[in-house]
């Protein structure tokens, strides 16, 4: 007698894939931003994107402030932001902060401890937000199974790389209003370039300080930096929204060149 469970199991977890899917259309959400990331990064096959569709990522809504990875856990997931923003910090022992970076839709702000096993820093929303996490161990099956696939997410840390070495930049060697404006050229040029974007607006919601405590500057000298742009016409920051008023104009006070961000599409 043909024994046939095997093939039930499977029919099973068939069944039970796409009932997930359809009480949580964010897991779909998830398999669609992974593709884009690793599209965009790297060649893709019909089996490598079958692969990443087997995927079984959860959602979860975060909330304002709300910290999902802290500075020395060891996460056995990875998070792909969906909605929302998410930073980047590190935590001094006095108790203040350096924000690191900003994550937009579709960014996997913590994918490099896939490797590096425990949280060098800290990840928090900015506001409400909404995060797919992938397991670590379903991740590490793909990138051995797929190599296209785990070349593009290695490129993706590159990127990421090349990022933080230009905010070295912009924070060491810019005057306060050319880095503002150029943390500013950044978040809006990545928005566009994520569809996120709204004519010359974008979403933003960070708070003076917290730019303050990105850019090595005083809450005081980011309000003023913000209302010289502002009487400049360059651009605007309000109620977590930023409007790029003069993009040229604020293009040249920043010295901003967005090659650094390795994007496969002009802008």
């Amino acid at each position: 007698m043909i024994d046939f469970r095997p093939m039930n199991q499977i029919r099973l977890i068939r069944v039970v894939g796409a009932m997930q899917k359809q009480l949580d259309p964010g897991v779909e959400r998830v398999a669609e931003l992974l593709l884009s990331n690793v599209a965009l990064h790297g060649t893709l096959e019909t089996a490598d994107e079958a692969a990443i569709r087997k995927l079984t990522p959860r959602t979860r809504s975060v909330s304002a402030g709300e910290d999902i990875v802290r500075q020395g856990d060891r996460p056995n997931v990875a998070v792909i932001v969906l909605g929302g923003m998410l930073a980047r910090y590190h935590t001094l022992e006095g108790g203040d902060r350096q924000y690191l970076s900003f994550h937009i839709a579709g960014d996997m702000p913590d994918i490099q401890c896939l490797f590096l096993t425990v949280m060098d820093h800290s990840l928090c929303a900015l506001g409400e937000a909404v995060v797919g996490v992938v397991p670590h161990d379903q991740l590490t099956r793909l990138i051995r199974s797929r190599p296209a696939v785990g070349l593009a997410l290695w490129r993706l840390t590159f990127v990421d790389a090349s990022i933080f070495r230009q905010a070295i930049t912009n924070n060491g060697a810019r005057p306060h209003l050319a880095r503002l404006a150029h943390l500013l050229c950044e978040q809006y040029e990545r928005a566009r370039q994520a569809s996120l974007a709204v004519g010359r607006s974008c979403d933003f919601p960070v708070r003076q300080a917290q730019i303050a405590q990105a850019l090595g500057m005083s809450a005081v000298s980011v309000h003023r930096a913000l209302q010289k742009l502002r009487r400049d016409r360059l651009a605007d920051l309000r109620s977590g929204k930023l409007e790029i008023l003069n993009w040229p104009g604020l293009i040249r006070l920043a010295g901003f060149d967005p090659a650094y961000l390795h994007l496969k599409t002009e802008p």
